[in-house]
C-alpha cells in the first residue's frame, strides 16, 4: 500500500500574498501539525491542539489567521499570548515575516521590561496583530490603552508553560475583555485538567489535533552541536571538514537559492560538492544521488525536502547548517546517517537565539545533544600534515619511482645538498596552493610604512607628522570580508591596490587589514555606494574574484557590522634605530609630515579626485568607473 503523499502549503487556500511569502522563505509542505491545523482555522473553527514546542505551531495559526486579516481595520484583530517575551519577540518576528506581502501590517509585541511609552505610540499608531505577555497586556487593558472589541482571533501558545508560571488566571481575565464570536486557538505540550477547564469555558465545538511525536534517534548517531559565535559559518564548516573523519555528508538548509549558493562556495574550496533541491528534475536529481552513491561526489548541500527519502549508505555526517524548523525535521535530516548498522555523526549549528529549539529537540529526541568547540588550527594544521604524510605512501606504494630518483640523485651531486633539503623544497613546491601549516591566529596584517611615515635615521628623530585638524571629519568604518586569503597567496598591499584602483578610495580612507587562511576582512568608509560594491565582487585578486560582503547578517553568524570612528590610518610607523617607536619622544610628539602622494592617489588627482568627499556617510568613496590596473585581474566574461 503506497504512503499517502504530504500535502503542499500550495493545498491548503492560504490568501495568495501569505502564500507568496512562504515560498520565498523556502518552505515546501507543511509539517503534520501545520496540516491539521490550517484547514480548520481557515474555516473559522476553534481548535486545540496538542504538540510538543519545536513542531511548527507558529506557522500553524499564523499562515491562516494572517490569511483572514482585514488590513482596512486598523485596530487588533489578532492577539497572541505567550508565557515570556522571548517567545512574544519570537511570534511577532515570524508573523512580520509571512505578512511581508500584506500592505500596511502591523504587528506589536507587548511585553513587561520594555518601556510603556514605546508601546504606547505604537499602539495609538494602530497594529492588527498583538503579540504579549499576559501580565503586559492586562497592563494595557486597565489602563484602557488597549482595546480587544474588534478581536476576531485569539491564541493561546504553549498554554501549559502559562499555567506553570502562573498567569492562567491573567489568561481567563484577558478571555473577560474578548468578544464572544472571536476565534480561539489553543496550543499544548500537555493537557492538565487546568487547561481543559479553560477550554471547556472559552472554546466552542473545538477540533482537537493531537501530534504524536516520531522523535526516536537512532542510537548509532553522535549528535552536537556548534554554538556561532562570532566566526563566519561558512569557515566554520569547512574548518570541521578538515578536521572531521567524513566519508559523505549531507548539509542541510532552508531554502533552494541556499543550497545552490552553499554548494558553489564549498566547491570553489576544493570540495566535491553539489546542491540537491526541488527545482532539480528527476533525471538531474537521480544523477546526484548516484555520484554521491559511487564516491565522485563527497558533499550534497540539500534541502528537507529534497533529501526525503534519500537513502545511502556511506553517508557519514549530516551537517545543520541552518537549524530545522521543527523536531520532526531534524529526526528526519539526521537520520540520512547511521543507517545500516554503521556510526553517524550529526552536527547542528546553533545561534544565542535559536537556543529555545535546540533544548526543544533535546526534548523531543530524549537525547542529550552535547556541545563541541571548533577546531583549532593546530588541529587543522595536524590533519593537513597526516593527510599528506598519507599520499606520500600511497604514492611511494603504487607509483614506479626510478626516474624520479636518478633526477633526485643527479640534482644532489651537481647542488651539493641533503636529500632532506630537496625534499623538504618539494613539499613546500607541493603545498603552495594549499599550505600544510594553519595559522594560530588571525594576524592584523598593514602595509609597509609609506615615505612621510620613515624614520629620520640620521636625525635620532622620526619625521614630523602632520597635525590633523580637529574640524576635519573623520569617517565611520564599517568591516567587509574579503573570499581571498593567505592560501591564495594575497598581501595587503594586493588589496590597497584592488580598492584604490577599482573604487576609487583613497589609500589613507582603507582601514585595517587582516589576513586569514582562506578570507581576509577590511574597514572602509561607510556608505560605498551599491553599483562600486557590486563591481568589487566581480574584481580578482591573486586569482581568485574578491567576493566582497559586508560582515554581519546572512551566514556571517553573530557579528554585527563593525563601524567606529577612526582618526588614523591603518598603518603604524617602522622602528628607528635603538627600538623607539616611530613617533615617540617629546621632540615628535603630535606632529606630522604631510603624506607622501601614492602612485595611484596621483592617478586619482588627474582624474579629477582631489580629496574624499565632505559628509559623514560616503567619506573617501569616490563613485569612479570600474577600470582594471596592474595586479587586479577581472573576471573573464565568459565565467559571469
Amino acid at each position: 500500500m503506497s504512503a499517502v503523499p504530504s500535502p503542499r502549503f500550495a493545498d491548503l487556500a492560504l490568501a495568495p500574498a501569505i502564500l507568496k511569502a512562504v515560498e520565498e522563505i523556502g518552505y515546501e509542505s507543511p509539517s503534520p501539525i501545520q496540516a491539521q491545523s490550517i484547514p480548520p482555522l481557515l474555516e473559522g473553527r476553534d481548535l486545540l491542539g496538542m504538540a510538543q514546542t519545536g513542531t511548527g505551531k507558529t506557522a500553524a495559526f499564523a499562515l491562516p489567521l494572517l490569511s483572514r486579516l482585514d488590513l482596512a481595520r486598523a485596530e487588533p484583530q489578532i492577539l497572541v499570548l505567550t508565557p515570556t517575551r522571548e517567545l512574544a519577540i519570537q511570534v511577532a518576528e515570524a508573523m512580520q515575516t509571512y505578512a511581508r506581502h500584506l500592505k500596511g501590517f502591523h504587528v506589536l509585541p507587548v511585553y513587561g521590561g520594555q518601556g510603556m511609552d514605546t508601546q504606547l505610540r505604537q499602539l495609538r499608531r494602530g497594529a492588527h496583530v498583538i503579540v504579549g505577555t499576559p501580565g503586559r497586556v492586562q497592563d494595557h487593558l486597565r489602563r484602557r490603552t488597549l482595546s480587544l472589541s474588534g478581536l476576531s482571533a485569539l491564541v493561546l501558545d504553549e498554554a501549559d508553560e502559562m499555567l506553570r508560571m502562573g498567569f492562567i488566571d491573567d489568561v481567563e481575565a484577558i478571555l473577560t475583555h474578548t468578544p464572544t464570536t472571536r476565534q480561539v486557538a489553543l496550543f499544548s505540550a500537555t493537557m492538565p485538567e487546568a487547561i481543559r477547564r479553560v477550554a471547556r469555558t472559552h472554546l466552542r465545538e473545538p477540533v482537537e489535533i493531537r501530534i504524536q511525536s516520531k522523535t526516536t534517534t537512532v542510537a548509532t548517531i553522535n549528535q552536537r552541536y556548534w554554538l556561532v559565535s562570532g566566526a563566519h559559518k561558512l569557515d566554520a564548516l569547512t574548518r570541521m571538514l578538515e578536521v572531521e573523519d567524513t566519508d559523505a555528508l549531507i548539509v542541510f538548509v532552508r531554502t533552494k537559492t541556499a543550497t545552490a549558493e552553499l554548494a558553489e562556495k564549498l566547491e570553489a574550496r576544493g570540495y566535491a560538492c553539489a546542491a540537491l533541491n526541488g527545482d532539480m528534475n528527476q533525471l538531474q536529481r537521480e544523477k546526484t544521488v548516484e555520484r554521491l552513491k559511487s564516491g565522485s561526489l563527497d558533499i550534497v548541500v540539500a534541502t528537507d525536502v529534497a533529501a526525503r527519502g534519500l537513502d545511502v549508505s556511506r553517508i557519514s555526517h549530516v551537517i545543520n547548517y541552518d537549524i530545522p524548523n521543527d523536531t520532526e525535521a531534524y529526526v528526519h535530516r539526521i537520520g540520512r546517517t547511521g543507517r545500516a548498522g554503521r556510526k553517524g555523526e550529526a552536527i547542528l549549528f546553533v545561534s544565542p537565539r535559536e537556543r529555545r529549539m535546540l533544548r526543544a529537540i533535546e526534548i523531543a529526541t530524549g537525547q542529550p545533544i552535547s556541545q563541541m568547540q571548533l577546531p583549532s588550527h593546530e588541529a587543522v594544521t595536524d590533519r593537513r600534515v597526516a593527510q599528506f604524510k598519507q599520499r606520500i605512501g600511497e604514492v611511494m606504494a603504487s607509483q614506479a619511482l626510478s626516474p624520479f630518483e636518478n633526477l633526485i640523485e643527479s640534482y644532489q651531486a651537481e647542488h651539493d645538498v641533503g636529500p632532506t633539503e630537496i625534499a623538504a623544497a618539494l613539499a613546500y613546491l607541493l603545498q603552495r596552493e594549499r599550505p600544510l601549516f594553519a595559522l594560530p591566529r588571525p594576524v592584523a596584517d598593514k602595509p609597509a610604512p609609506r615615505r612621510s611615515e620613515a624614520v629620520s635615521v640620521d636625525a635620532g628623530n622620526p619625521a614630523p607628522r602632520k597635525r590633523t585638524s580637529k574640524r576635519e571629519s573623520q569617517p565611520e568604518m564599517v568591516r567587509y570580508r574579503l573570499d581571498v586569503g593567505r592560501e591564495h597567496g594575497v598581501q595587503p598591499k594586493h588589496i590597497v591596490g584592488a580598492i584604490a584602483n577599482e573604487a576609487g578610495v583613497e589609500s589613507r580612507h582603507i582601514g585595517q587589514i587582516k589576513l586569514f587562511d582562506d578570507y581576509s576582512t577590511v574597514e572602509l568608509p561607510e556608505g560605498m555606494p551599491k553599483d562600486i560594491f557590486r563591481h568589487l565582487q566581480k574584481v580578482w585578486v591573486c586569482g581568485r574574484p574578491l567576493q566582497i560582503s559586508e560582515l554581519g547578517g546572512g551566514d556571517d553568524a553573530g557579528l554585527a557590522p563593525v563601524r567606529r570612528r577612526t582618526g588614523a590610518p591603518r598603518s603604524t610607523g617602522g622602528k628607528r634605530a635603538g627600538g623607539a617607536r616611530a613617533g615617540a619622544g617629546k621632540a615628535g610628539a603630535g606632529k606630522a609630515a604631510k603624506p607622501a602622494t601614492r602612485p595611484s592617489e596621483r592617478a586619482s588627482a588627474k582624474r579629477g579626485k582631489s580629496g574624499p568627499a565632505t559628509g559623514k556617510r560616503n567619506a573617501g568613496i569616490s563613485p569612479a568607473a570600474p577600470r582594471t590596473k596592474l595586479g587586479v585581474k577581472k573576471r573573464p566574461k565568459d565565467e559571469g
